[in-house]
């Protein structure tokens, strides 16, 4: 089986850096992306691997960005980290529902180029919303395990291609009455622990299955070095952005995307 190349790795990389943070639903991304960069007639390579050092790569990114606080959930915010742990469930839940229910139908949901069409605008209103939506001034301490239980179903929902993980918990936060910033930072503490579970469910999928790597190891460890450095200036750009209301340009963008995927599918 032939496997990606390190032109390959490197674009989906600098993708997955960019989209995991910016709210425009990275898994919609590497759906439409990765035909496109696979220019061999062979079938594209399984590549869990490869998914997984992504994601730790941009998983660093969150532990280095938000340092600080992620320290203080250990001590004085011990609270909160029970709140994040509430909020996860959801995803939790969903995935293990759906592997147990779809099992093998279950992967080419998630790789649908034509279902991230159709959810990229349902992102773009989500993001447009919050434009017209009046900023609160609550803080993530004041979360109660209600709150955090919503904002994770948002965080659940966008396991589909298209419905971007960021802007689903954002405007989730922002409509309990939450602060930009404290929205923006709950939103990527509760990733730690998604992006963290995710890698270890897919390395045991993996592992179970006896999947072969999709590159070589080199490879892997560049890819996961620029998807780090990546979703470092990514977050940067995005609390910027947040902090002066600017999420609905990326609104527009999803929406006239979504169209664009639609229309590319439809006419084959």
């Amino acid at each position: 089986m032939e496997q990606y190349s390190l032109w390959q790795v490197l674009v989906l990389a600098v993708v997955q850096g960019i989209t995991e943070f910016l709210p425009v639903s990275s898994d919609g991304h590497l759906a439409l992306v990765e035909p496109l960069i696979w220019q061999s007639s062979a079938a594209r390579p399984h590549a869990m691997d490869l998914t997984i050092v992504l994601h730790l790569g941009t998983l660093g990114s969150i532990l280095v960005y938000y340092r600080q606080r992620a320290f203080r959930l250990l001590g004085e915010d011990r609270h909160v980290m029970w709140l994040i742990i509430l909020g996860t469930l959801p995803a939790v839940a969903l995935v293990f529902v759906c592997k147990k229910l779809f099992d093998d139908a279950f992967e080419p949901v998630l790789k649908s180029t034509l279902l991230a069409g159709f959810m990229l605008p349902v992102t773009g209103v989500a993001l447009i919303w919050t434009q017209a939506r009046a900023t609160g001034n609550r803080d993530y301490h004041e979360l109660t395990w209600r709150d955090s239980l919503l904002i994770g179903i948002a965080q659940a929902a966008a396991i589909l291609p298209g419905l971007s993980r960021s802007g689903s918990t954002i405007a989730a936060g922002l409509s309990l009455g939450m602060s930009r910033p404290a929205a923006a930072t709950y939103s990527f503490l509760l990733a730690i622990p998604a992006l963290a579970g995710a890698g270890v469910y897919e390395a045991f999928s993996m592992f179970k299955d006896h999947q072969p790597l999709s590159t070589s190891t080199t490879n892997l460890a560049i890819g996961a070095a620029v998807s780090f450095l990546v979703g470092l200036a990514a977050l940067s750009l995005l609390s910027r952005l947040v902090e002066r209301g600017r999420l609905h340009y990326f609104g527009w963008y999803c929406i006239v995307l979504g169209l664009v995927v639609i229309v590319l599918n439809v006419a084959g």
